[in-house]
């Protein structure tokens, strides 16, 4: 059996992937349409690339927040519960 150190460093990889996922994507998808508009435009502004990208991913922390907050206090008290019990 894995030991409780293992198994919590594991689950908490898996929650911090599955919390990320929606962040990189939508930065992910906001990235290629910048670089499509700026391969189209040839504006090669740095701002340009960057404010995008940070607006979308203020916006998407902003809708799934409580989500994303919910999920990790679940960890948290549940790993906290567990090494108390060990």
């Amino acid at each position: 059996m894995d030991t409780l150190p293992g198994t919590l460093a594991r689950e908490g990889f898996m929650l911090l992937a599955t919390t990320a996922g929606p962040v990189i994507g939508g930065l992910l998808v906001i990235g290629l349409v910048v670089g499509v508009f700026q391969a189209a435009t040839q504006i090669n502004d740095p701002a340009v690339g960057f404010l995008p990208r940070f607006a979308a991913a203020l916006l998407t922390v902003w809708l799934c927040g409580g989500w994303l907050i919910e999920r990790y206090a679940s960890f948290f008290s549940s790993s906290l519960n567990r090494m108390t019990q060990h």
